[in-house]
């Protein structure tokens, strides 16, 4: 069988055990939201370990994780190529809260398990009322001693691009107080935004070194800028 009817397949079986299984571990979470955010937590990065291993015994996607995953409270800005990451995160740290585009939060029952775990919905056109809410819910967070996500660059982007960072990034880098880790990744290549079928690779994230607090705006957005696209360039081509 060559490679793309095996991925078409694999994919497939993917869905079917990935969502299939996703949908008791929903309706769990549904039921315990009132009683602990500490066991929600707990099934977030559960439900991030099943992610992984259905990627990986099905699809044949391995991780490799260059540099070291930070214990400290962090502001983690982390390139985004795919759906792959939204959910690895929930594995590979340490309960972190994330900020999220806003349409996320109009998935019935799913949005309701997402805000209680620390799910930050930002509504960019908003205005003043929505940047209130925003940093009302992250200074919650960070009180917490939680670390916050942020995909500076705005949404998914395809691999190779590297658009510039969306003016809140500073802001919130700004409100946080928190030094920067910037992770690159090159999920897009296997696992795809937009196409249905997965392939079988390796995703890389490269844990890039701690940034500082309290920089100005252009100095941290151009560090994180490069940090986060050390992976990419426009000769990367998705995998056949």
């Amino acid at each position: 069988m060559n490679a793309q009817p095996l991925a078409f397949l694999r994919t497939i079986l993917f869905g079917l055990f990935f969502y299939g299984g996703s949908v008791p571990i929903v309706i769990v979470a549904f039921i315990i939201l009132p009683f602990s955010q500490f066991r929600l937590q707990s099934m977030a990065r559960g439900w991030g370990g099943y992610h992984y291993l259905c990627a990986r015994y099905i699809l044949g996607i391995r991780v490799r994780i260059e540099g070291d995953i930070p214990e400290q409270q962090v502001l983690l800005a982390i390139k985004h190529e795919s759906f792959f990451e939204t959910i690895e995160l929930l594995r590979i740290f340490n309960r972190p809260a994330v900020v999220a585009k806003k349409e996320l939060s109009r998935i019935p029952l799913w949005s309701q398990i997402a805000r209680t775990y620390g799910m930050i919905f930002i509504d960019r056109d908003g205005g003043a009322a929505a940047l209130r809410k925003l940093m009302g819910e992250v200074r919650h967070f960070v009180g917490q001693g939680r670390s916050i996500v942020i995909y500076p660059e705005g949404g998914s982007i395809p691999p190779g691009e590297q658009p510039a960072l969306q003016a809140g990034f500073a802001g919130l880098y700004k409100l946080a107080k928190l030094p920067v880790v910037p992770i690159a990744l090159n999920s897009g290549t296997v696992y795809p935004r937009r196409g249905f079928v997965k392939y079988a690779g390796v995703v890389t994230y490269k844990i890039g070194d701690f940034i500082p607090a309290g920089l100005g705006r252009e100095e941290i957005e151009a560090r994180v800028h490069t940090a986060i696209n050390v992976l990419n360039g426009p000769e990367r081509k998705l995998s056949t």
